[in-house]
C-alpha cells in the first residue's frame, strides 16, 4: 500500500494547491472555444458594417484617413479578410497601446477598438496569464498545467490499483462521489492530455524549450531564413520568432541613400495597394495579414496562419504561409510554407488549433467543451469527497508515508519531470523543502 498511499497523498496536495488556477483556466478555455462566435455577433457593426460615406478610398488612403483620425497612434498591421468581414489595421502608439480601426469596403473608417478588452483578447490573456501578465504569472499557469498532467495519470493509477469500478454498489454518499470523480477522470484523462499537451507551446518556459529544439534541428521545426525576429501573433508558431530577410532593394530604388533617418520616411516604402498586387502575382489568397517592417532594412511580412486569435482569419494548416517582401520594392524575399516543416513544427501546426477549438469546425468545439465540463465535474467531485471526509471526521489529509520510495514511483515523477522541464523543477523545490523540513524536525527531536 506504500505506492498507492503516496500517489494518494501528493494527488491530493497538488489538486489542494492548483484547483483554483486549474478551474480559471478550463473557464477561460470553454470561453476562448467560441470567441469567433460571440465576436461576430458582438462586433457585427465593425466587422460587417458600411460608413455612411459613398466616396472610395484605397487602402493607403483609408490607411491615411484612419492615422489622422487616432492621433499618435501608427499602423502596424494590416488584416485583409474575406467576404463579408471589413479590413482590419492594428494601431500601437508609443506607450504600447493598440487599437484595431475597421475598413469597409470602400476603405472608410468604420469605428475602432481597444485591443486590450476584445472577448478574445480578454478570454486568451486570462487563459495564459490571468489578465495579469508578467513572466512569474505565465510560469505559473504553465506549472499548474504541467500538474494537472500529474493529477491525470496518478488518478488513473488510483483507479486500477483501487479497483474502483468493482467497488459495492451499496455505497456511502462520500465513497459514491469519489466513485464518480474516479470513473469520468479516467475517461477524459487521455483526451485532457492531449488538450494540455497541445496548448504547451504557447507557454513561457516549456513552449520557449519546444519552439527552440523545432528551430535548431529543422527536420523537427522548419528553415531558417536570416536577420530580424518578430513576435506577431498572426505569424504562423512555427514562424513566429523566425529571422526574417532584410530588404536588400533600398539604395537601387531609392538614388544609393545611405541615412537611416531618410529611410524612415513613408513615401520611400511601397504602398499597401501595390503590395497587395505583388502579394497576388505571388499567388497569396486572402485572408492574410501584412505585418509593417519594423527598420529601414525590415521587410513586409505576409502570413496566412491556422492559430491567429483573429475572427476570420484563420485558415487550414495546410494553407499555413509566411512570406517576405522587400519593403520598397515589393520582390518576394523568400517564402515558407507548411511543407516546409518539419516534424514538430507540423504537429503543432494541427495541435494548436485542436486545442483552439476550430480544427475541424463545431464538432472540435463541442468536444473540447465536453471534456472541460468533465474536468470541471471531477474537480467538483473531489472537492465534495474531500468536504465528506472532513464532515466524517477523518484526517484532514491521506496518511503520511514512512515506507521508502520506490524505484515505480521515482521513475514516474523522473520522466514527467524530463518532459515537462517546469514541472521537474517544482519537484526538486518541493524536495529541498522536504529535505529542510526533515532536518528540522531531526533537530527538533534531539533537543527534546
Amino acid at each position: 500500500m506504500g505506492n498507492y498511499n503516496r500517489f494518494w497523498r501528493w494527488h491530493f496536495y497538488a489538486a489542494l494547491f492548483i484547483t483554483p488556477l486549474l478551474i480559471t483556466l478550463t473557464l477561460s478555455g470553454i470561453g476562448y472555444l467560441f470567441y469567433t462566435d460571440v465576436e461576430n455577433r458582438a462586433y457585427a457593426d465593425l466587422f460587417f458594417g458600411k460608413s455612411s460615406k459613398t466616396e472610395t478610398l484605397t487602402v493607403d488612403e483609408g490607411i491615411k484617413q484612419a492615422r489622422d483620425q487616432f492621433d499618435g497612434f501608427a499602423v502596424s498591421k494590416v488584416i485583409m479578410l474575406d467576404e463579408p468581414y471589413n479590413t482590419r489595421l492594428t494601431m500601437k502608439n508609443a506607450a504600447g497601446e493598440q487599437k484595431y480601426v475597421f475598413l469597409d469596403e470602400q476603405n472608410q473608417t468604420i469605428g475602432s477598438q481597444d485591443a486590450r478588452y476584445t472577448f478574445s483578447n480578454v478570454m486568451r490573456e486570462t487563459h495564459s496569464s490571468l489578465f495579469v501578465g508578467g513572466t512569474v504569472v505565465n510560469y505559473l499557469v504553465e506549472l499548474a498545467a504541467t500538474w494537472a498532467i500529474f493529477l491525470l495519470v496518478s488518478g488513473l493509477y488510483l483507479t486500477f490499483k483501487g479497483r474502483v469500478w468493482k467497488q459495492s454498489p451499496k455505497l456511502s454518499p462520500r465513497q459514491s462521489k469519489k466513485k464518480r470523480h474516479a470513473i469520468v477522470g479516467t475517461i477524459i484523462t487521455i483526451p485532457m492530455i492531449i488538450i494540455i499537451f497541445t496548448g504547451l507551446p504557447w507557454s513561457a518556459f516549456m513552449g520557449d524549450f519546444i519552439y527552440t529544439a523545432s528551430q535548431k534541428y529543422p527536420s523537427l521545426g522548419q528553415p531558417q531564413v536570416e536577420a530580424l525576429t518578430s513576435d506577431m501573433s498572426e505569424v504562423p508558431w512555427a514562424t513566429r520568432k523566425n529571422e526574417a530577410p532584410a530588404s536588400t532593394d533600398a539604395h537601387a530604388h531609392h538614388g544609393g541613400m545611405n541615412a537611416a533617418t531618410e529611410l524612415t520616411n513613408e513615401s520611400n516604402r511601397l504602398p499597401i495597394e501595390q503590395l497587395m498586387q505583388k502579394i497576388e502575382e505571388a499567388r497569396i489568397s486572402k485572408p492574410y495579414s501584412i505585418v509593417y517592417p519594423g527598420s529601414d532594412d525590415g521587410v513586409y511580412t505576409v502570413s496566412k496562419s491556422s492559430n491567429t486569435g483573429v475572427t476570420g482569419l484563420d485558415v487550414s494548416p495546410y494553407e499555413e504561409m509566411t512570406a517576405y517582401f522587400d519593403q520598397y520594392s515589393g520582390r518576394l524575399i523568400a517564402q515558407t510554407g507548411y511543407e516546409d516543416y518539419g516534424i514538430l513544427a507540423k504537429w503543432f501546426t494541427w495541435g494548436i488549433p485542436l486545442h483552439e477549438g476550430h480544427l475541424f469546425g463545431w464538432a472540435n468545439k463541442l468536444l473540447n467543451t465536453v471534456v472541460c465540463l468533465a474536468f470541471l465535474l471531477v474537480i467538483f467531485w473531489g472537492i465534495k469527497t474531500w468536504l465528506s471526509r472532513k464532515a466524517e471526521k477523518q484526517e484532514f489529509a491521506p496518511p503520511k508515508v514512512s515506507s521508502p520510495i520506490s524505484f515505480g514511483f521515482l521513475s514516474f515523477v523522473v520522466v514527467l519531470g524530463v518532459i515537462m522541464p517546469l514541472f521537474g523543477i517544482s519537484l526538486l523545490v518541493v524536495a529541498l523543502i522536504e529535505g529542510i523540513l526533515h532536518i528540522t524536525r531531526g533537530k527538533r527531536g534531539r533537543t527534546a
